[in-house]
C-alpha cells in the first residue's frame, strides 16, 4: 500500500508518437465525439418530445442514448486533450475514476441492450402479452437492474485496481485507464488478479452475447409466421440491434476473454467499443428505423416549416 500511496499519476503512451497522426486523430476523434453527442441528443429530444417515449423499446433507446454519451465521456475527452496539448500524464484519481466509469456505464450499456431485445422477442414472439408484460413498471424495474448489474460488476473492478501497488513504471500502453495495461504495470504478482478480471469482466460480456444472440435467433425464426409487413418492420428494427451487437461486442469480447495481458493492439480494439460503436447508434437506429425517422421529421421539421409560414 505504501507503493500505491506514493503514486500521483501515469503517463499515457497514447495511440502514436508521430506528430501528424496524432493530428489526424484529434480531428477524427473530436469529430467523432462531437457527432455521437449531436446524434443522441436529437434522439433523446425526438423521443421524449413524441408518442415514442411511451412505448418500451424507445425508453430503452433513451437510456441507451443517455449511456452512450457518459460511456464516451469518461475516455474521449482526455485522449482528445492529450491529442491537442500533448501533455500525456494523468492523474492516480483520475485513472481510478476512469476505470470505474467505463466499467460502470459500459456493463450498465450492455444490460440496457439485453432489455432491448427482450422487449422486441415479447413483442414478436409474444405480442398479445406485450402491454401486460412491458408495463411502464417493469420496464423501470429492467432499466434500474441495468444500472444495479453496472455496480455489481464495475466496484469490484475498482477495488481490484485500487489495490495494485505500482513502484518504478508508470507509463500505460494505451489512450486510457485500464485494468489490463495497469496489471502490466504492477509491481506484484497479478495472475490471480487477472483471472478474476476475465471472469468478471470477459465471461459477462460473452455470456451476455450468446443471450442476445439465441434471443435474436428465436426471433427470426418466429418470423415465418409473420405477414410480409410484419417480417419488413421487424426486421428492420432488430436489423438495428443486431448491428449495435456485432459493432460493440466483438471487439470487447476480443480484449477481454483472453488471457490478462496487455497488448498493443487491444487499443484498435478499444477504439470501437468506446468511440466507434456509440458514434455509430444513433445513426443505425434512426436510418434503420421508420418510427424513428417520422418522429424526427414531425419534431425537427414542423417547427421550421410553422416559422417558414
Amino acid at each position: 500500500m505504501e507503493n500505491q500511496r506514493n503514486v500521483s499519476g501515469f503517463i499515457l503512451r497514447g495511440l502514436s508518437d508521430d506528430k501528424n497522426i496524432q493530428i489526424f486523430c484529434f480531428v477524427l476523434f473530436l469529430f467523432c465525439f462531437i457527432a455521437l453527442l449531436v446524434g443522441n441528443i436529437l434522439i433523446l429530444i425526438s423521443i421524449f418530445c413524441s408518442p415514442l417515449a411511451q412505448q418500451p423499446m424507445y425508453y430503452f433507446l433513451s437510456h441507451l442514448s443517455f449511456m452512450d454519451i457518459f460511456y464516451t465521456s469518461s475516455v474521449t475527452p482526455k485522449l482528445i486533450d492529450s491529442l491537442l496539448k500533448g501533455t500525456k500524464t494523468i492523474s492516480y484519481g483520475y485513472c481510478m475514476l476512469q476505470v470505474f466509469t467505463l466499467h460502470f456505464f459500459g456493463c450498465t450499456e450492455i444490460f440496457i441492450i439485453t432489455a432491448m431485445a427482450f422487449d422486441r422477442y415479447v413483442a414478436i414472439c409474444k405480442p398479445l402479452h406485450y402491454t401486460l408484460i412491458m408495463s411502464r413498471t417493469k420496464c423501470n424495474v429492467l432499466v434500474f437492474a441495468a444500472w444495479l448489474g453496472g455496480a455489481a460488476h464495475s466496484f469490484p473492478q475498482l477495488c481490484m485496481t485500487i489495490r495494485l501497488p505500482f513502484c518504478d513504471s508508470f507509463e500505460i500502453d494505451h489512450y486510457f485507464c485500464d485494468i489490463f495495461p495497469l496489471l502490466k504495470i504492477a509491481c506484484t504478482d497479478t495472475s490471480l488478479t487477472g483471472i478474476l478480471v476475465v471472469a468478471n469482466s470477459g465471461i459477462v460480456t460473452l455470456v451476455t452475447f450468446v443471450v442476445l444472440v439465441i434471443s435474436y435467433a428465436i426471433i427470426l425464426f418466429s418470423l415465418r409466421n409473420q405477414s410480409a409487413e410484419g417480417r419488413r418492420k421487424a426486421l428492420s428494427t432488430c436489423g438495428a440491434h443486431i448491428s449495435v451487437v456485432i459493432l460493440f461486442f466483438g471487439p470487447a469480447i476480443s480484449s477481454y476473454l483472453r488471457s490478462p495481458v496487455s497488448f498493443p493492439e487491444d487499443k484498435v480494439s478499444a477504439l470501437f467499443y468506446t468511440i466507434i460503436a456509440p458514434m455509430l447508434n444513433p445513426l443505425i437506429y434512426t436510418l434503420r428505423n421508420t418510427d424513428m425517422k417520422n418522429a424526427m421529421r414531425k419534431v425537427w421539421c414542423r417547427p421550421l416549416f410553422s416559422k417558414q409560414a
